[in-house]
């Protein structure tokens, strides 16, 4: 009854090549805009957009991540009260 998840956490190089990944996207997306044969008007807002993008999927992993670990809090805390029903239920009590 007391099976307590196990916590996952990441490897340093998981995060690491998370990180990587990251800058070498977002510098590539950014040389790209800067190489564009257009006005500066059109590669503005596309810079624009792309850190509208990231911010917002930020945002979206945040949210999705809050969700989940207060989910987990909830199932916690109810296994807790059912446990110490249990544990202070006597089947033996007269009733």
């Amino acid at each position: 009854m007391s099976d307590t998840p196990v916590k996952q956490q990441s490897t340093a190089a998981f995060y690491g090549q998370a990180v990587a990944s990251f800058a070498v996207a977002l510098g590539a997306t950014a040389v790209g805009i800067l190489n564009l044969e257009t006005d500066a008007w059109v590669r503005a807002f596309l810079g624009i957009a792309v850190l509208y993008l990231v911010t917002s999927a930020f945002t979206l992993a945040k949210v999705i991540r809050d969700r989940q670990e207060a989910g987990q809090i909830v199932s916690r805390v109810d296994q807790a009260r059912l446990e110490k029903i249990l544990a202070e239920h006597d089947p033996f009590q007269k009733l």
